[in-house]
């Protein structure tokens, strides 16, 4: 069974306009928060309620029934055993979910929570290592690498991936079709195409590119040879002031000016604004996801647009790109383990990852399943080309968020876009403020 849905509460990717708090006083108030208590579990029931916390989408209804038949399907294993599920806003999930570590009677035995905020929840302690059960798993030979590094942390395993989402590269068919072009086989060729189509189409951004779009950007860093930060024993080192690093930087901020996607407009552009400028008739070129195809579609270019990977480096190459994503897990906290991680495959199991590809076009975590959703819908196959090209992910370090949370990197880009520093100064201050952050959190 299961609790009725809440009003709808997903949010749109972050729109970064400013900071709104100094840096320097976040990663201190991180530093000085508290971390959970102790909430390891002391029995495994095998009878009774589990509890699930799953996020509400934009439009709940089919992914709700494909959770009812995962759930039917587990109830009808275990006799005298249910599961109450509950779909939770994403924007209040932190304060829920923290507080669920603190206290087990409230909390829920299984969650659903993005893939960047693994290190944090194992730092808090709120998450069980299920490496044992996961590694017995018959199904779990399948599991893309990086989406098998999205639930690992010191080499445990903290539940199992649900899906994947990654960005490509679309482009107005029509424009470049009137102009003769073809779709540009590197970052080069892309810079310069897109600076072409503003020259030609004044009215048009030639890609439309956000200041505070840092997974639209990253794949320019890391397509030029440049990382984020490095790991050593666990601890992290920022990178992004590397030479390779400040490459990718001065590609992506080249295509911010009156030539292509102008500053007092861009700067302060986030994803969802550059796939709304894409999909409204403004630009020619975005970078979206995946899950942008609904809004792309519903927009004033449907018909008139393809999508292609978005191109590395050298010619033929496919740039890195974030593996985003949610994954499921067991809080530590659960009196239910061994029914919980039952459920856990259960809910991101195959054939529950079919389902959901087909409900909501979540991309699945099996390679051999997302081969098949791409062979069922050719739309698909860019993404799932960028996926088998290998993606990159964001460190492992309960730093993250509180790095992601303070727009250390949108006001690196913003600082060079609008001039005020230049490439080697803004990123020698971002790695700064993300070393203090590293050493602030600590390890997992």
């Amino acid at each position: 069974m299961k609790l009725p849905a809440r009003p709808s509460a997903r949010p749109s990717f972050r729109l970064f306009a400013r900071l709104v708090a100094p840096v320097a006083a976040v990663l201190l108030a991180a530093a000085c928060a508290p971390r959970t208590s102790d909430t390891t579990a002391t029995e495994d029931a095998t009878t009774g309620t589990l509890r699930v916390w799953l996020f509400q989408e934009v439009a709940n209804g089919p992914k709700e029934r494909v959770v009812d038949r995962a759930v039917a399907a587990f109830e009808k294993r275990h006799p005298g055993v249910g599961v109450r599920v509950e779909y939770i806003p994403v924007d209040t999930r932190a304060q829920r979910v923290r507080a669920a570590f603190n206290d087990p009677a409230s909390a829920p035995d299984v969650m659903e929570y993005g893939n960047t905020d693994t290190a944090g929840h194992v730092r808090d302690g709120g998450l069980a290592d299920i490496g044992a059960e996961f590694g017995a798993w018959d199904e779990a030979g399948d599991t893309d690498p990086t989406a098998r590094a999205s639930v690992t942390v010191d080499g445990k395993v903290y539940g199992a991936p649900l899906f994947v989402g990654v960005r490509a590269l679309y482009y107005r068919t029509d424009v470049f079709g009137e102009l003769g072009l073809t779709p540009p086989r590197t970052q080069t060729e892309l810079i310069a195409t897109a600076k072409r189509i503003r020259q030609e189409k004044p009215g048009l951004y030639g890609i439309a590119v956000g200041g505070a779009y840092t997974y639209g950007a990253l794949p320019f860093l890391w397509a030029a040879g440049g990382d984020l930060a490095t790991e050593r024993d666990g601890g992290y080192t920022a990178t992004v002031d590397g030479a390779a690093a400040r490459k990718g930087i001065t590609d992506y901020t080249s295509l911010f000016g009156d030539d292509n996607c102008p500053a007092a407009t861009c700067a302060s552009m986030g994803g969802n604004a550059t796939v709304t400028a894409f999909a409204s008739g403004k630009a020619a070129m975005a970078i979206g996801g995946d899950f942008s195809r609904a809004a792309v579609e519903a927009g004033a270019v449907k018909g008139r647009y393809a999508v292609v990977p978005l191109p590395g480096a050298t010619p033929g190459s496919i740039a890195p790109a974030f593996a985003g994503g949610n994954n499921l897990g067991v809080l530590r906290g659960s009196s239910h383990r061994t029914l919980a991680v039952d459920l856990v495959k259960t809910l991101a199991g195959k054939r529950a990852q079919r389902e959901l590809f087909d409900a909501m076009g979540f991309l699945p975590t099996f390679t051999d399943v997302r081969a098949e959703a791409a062979r069922k819908r050719p739309f698909v196959k860019p993404f799932t080309d960028t996926l088998s090209a290998g993606t990159r992910f964001v460190p492992a370090s309960p730093a993250w968020g509180e790095i992601d949370a303070s727009l250390v990197l949108p006001t690196m880009f913003q600082e060079v876009i609008s001039g005020r520093k230049d490439v080697a100064a803004a990123s020698r201050d971002a790695a700064a403020k993300m070393n203090a952050a590293f050493a602030a959190a600590g390890r997992p």
